[in-house]
């Protein structure tokens, strides 16, 4: 892990970005934009801009989190160090930024805000890489893999299992889905019983409906392929 990510002692510490906590969340943890529908990400200009080989994205880490929290998200953003051109570094003197605090729920907005935006990772159950790994994705653009507008060739959405009012996480998007198969591994992947009022699987694969869903430790291969193919690394 590179080391100057670990120099947690010189983390930067800046207000909260203003977020209204009683606005919905859509598809479960993608803060709505007002001006900003579900269209994909490059049709809306939020991509984050490239400079020469690198698309660099400044963050903040509250110092709310405990050291080894700081750590385990410091660890998720390192890990798009390794195989993306995606480079985070930390917010000086920049307008647009993430800022990841301990907020209530895993959420994140879809795509780059002006001004500075949020990701809440909750203290005991979002803290992990792979949640990390997922808010980033969609604070870079990308949206779940089960509303990928190819999404029925591939799964079942079983909305008789699905509790009451959150049909609408289930919905699919026109997505740009960047030449890339459905993944069943992406990290972007609900589980098989998601949002499920009865225990019953809400999602099944097409190709065996024992397939597991969701749960990723990791990006998958996709997931790292379609972060360079959106921003051309």
């Amino acid at each position: 892990m590179t080391p100057v990510f670990l120099l947690l002692l010189l983390l930067s510490v800046l207000p909260v970005p203003s977020v209204s906590l009683t606005n919905f969340l859509i598809y479960g943890d993608i803060k709505p934009n007002s001006k900003r529908n579900a269209d994909p990400c490059t049709a809306t200009g939020c991509k984050w801009p490239k400079s020469g080989s690198y698309v660099y994205v400044p963050v903040v880490i509250s110092s709310d989190f405990t050291e080894e929290e700081s750590n385990t998200i410091i660890g998720g953003l390192v890990s798009f160090h390794q195989s993306t051109c995606i480079r985070f570094v930390w917010m000086t003197n920049h307008v647009d930024f993430l800022y990841f605090f301990p907020g209530t729920g895993c959420w994140s907005y879809l795509g780059r805000q002006e001004g500075g935006q949020v990701i809440s990772l909750q203290k005991n159950g979002c803290v992990y890489i792979n949640t990390v790994q997922h808010e980033v994705l969609h604070a870079l653009g990308f949206h779940h893999e089960h509303a990928r507008s190819d999404r029925d060739s591939y799964v079942n959405v079983n909305l008789q299992n699905v509790q009451p009012g959150y049909e609408s996480n289930f919905d699919k998007v026109q997505t740009n889905n960047l030449g890339t198969p459905y993944d069943f591994q992406s990290v972007m992947h609900y589980p098989n019983n998601a949002f499920s009022q009865n225990g019953q699987p809400t999602i099944t694969a097409k190709s065996d409906p024992n397939l597991v869903l969701g749960g990723a430790a990791q990006m998958s291969s996709n997931d790292i392929a379609r972060v360079n193919r959106l921003y051309q690394c």
